[in-house]
């Protein structure tokens, strides 16, 4: 299988996502690109199949990292949102 390239990281995606400035809606609903989601399923695959090079392991962390950031970021979203109604 050929090794999916990113234009954009994911850290460098939400941090654009961040700077426009997004509603507590926009947050709830913000998902990664098809990209992303392309290489995050060819590491998780590499992670199964125990083929992850030392490399692949950081990024494959970097993911999770990002990952449980923006779960925080929706939770808060949804208390903001508790908050107006």
């Amino acid at each position: 299988m050929a090794t999916p390239v990113l234009e954009k990281s994911p850290t460098d995606e939400v941090m654009d996502f961040l700077l426009s400035a997004p509603t507590p809606e926009q947050i709830l609903a913000l998902r990664p690109s098809a990209a992303v989601q392309e290489r995050l399923r060819y590491l998780l695959d590499g992670n199964r199949n125990a083929t992850l090079n030392d490399a692949e392991r950081a990024e494959l962390d970097m993911y999770l990292q990002v990952e449980h950031f923006i779960r925080r970021l929706k939770v808060r979203a949804q208390e903001k949102l508790a908050e107006n109604e």
